[in-house]
């Protein structure tokens, strides 16, 4: 804690003359690695082969970039993007919303369910138990970028951030919530709580998605009110809390139902 509380990160890990590694896209494929390493082990147990978990990983990787993008851009800071174009393609500087990955990704997994008939439910289980465990990694890719930090605070693991990224209204602070290190610490109590549920298989199928969503759901609902990055608003209410609600409401709703179907 005390490192974090005196060292502001270089978001460029080495920069070879005309190439540039950043930080943030290193931490983001350690993310899917990690993810797809475990869900081979857990579709293992599953009877399904490796091939179909390297395909899907390929397709939601993709899936969930651009759907994280263009949520991003869309909903999050259109009025900078609508004024420079360009940087729309510029991921490496971050602006990768979790909720557009996870639309984007369920688009995709529907769509291969489909294409390779495979029971669609299973591999949402499987997803939703390796998705928290990537968000926790990915999470430090924001902690590089200094984005998606919090109110100011005197905290001793308050994380310091350069004037230049610094809200106007916060110029005079140097200090501010690791917002990202909570959320990186409860993806990882979801994924635990989650792999457990898993291993135990008590739960029908497809169950274990809906208490991602809850979980995941109820974690940034919460962590909204600690973030002070901008972001669309709608009734005076963080466009992130409402979209959050709505997960909610859906993981509930798959808890109760999904049982009736498999009975």
């Amino acid at each position: 804690m005390n490192f974090l509380h005196n060292f502001i990160p270089n978001p460029v890990l080495v920069q070879i003359g005309p190439i540039t590694v950043h930080w943030y896209g290193l931490i983001i494929a350690a993310a899917l690695i990690s993810g797809v390493f475990v869900a081979a082990n857990l579709a293992k147990q599953k009877n399904k082969i490796l091939d179909d978990v390297f395909d899907l990983a390929l397709w939601l990787a993709i899936a969930g970039i651009i759907g994280a993008r263009l949520y991003d851009v869309l909903v999050v800071d259109w009025g900078y993007f609508s004024r420079h174009f360009i940087e729309i393609f510029f991921i490496w500087q971050g602006g990768l919303a979790i909720h557009g990955a996870i639309i984007g990704g369920l688009i995709a997994l529907i769509i291969w369910s489909r294409k390779r008939k495979q029971e669609i439910w299973i591999w949402l289980d499987i997803v939703s138990v390796v998705l928290p465990l990537s968000q926790a990694i990915g999470r430090w890719g924001n902690y590089f970028n200094q984005e998606l930090f919090g109110r100011p605070t005197d905290w001793p693991w308050g994380i310091p951030i350069a004037e230049n990224l610094r809200p106007a209204i916060y110029q005079s602070y140097q200090y501010f919530h690791p917002a990202f290190l909570y959320e990186s610490i409860l993806n990882f109590v979801l994924f635990l709580i989650l792999m457990i549920a898993y291993q135990k298989q008590r739960l029908q199928s497809g169950q274990l998605s809906g208490l991602y969503l809850i979980g995941y759901g109820i974690i940034r609902f919460i962590m909204e009110f600690i973030r002070i990055d901008p972001t669309g608003m709608l009734f005076g209410i963080r466009i992130p809390q409402l979209v959050s609600i709505a997960a909610i409401i859906i993981g509930l709703t798959i808890l109760i139902i999904r049982p009736k179907f498999n009975k």
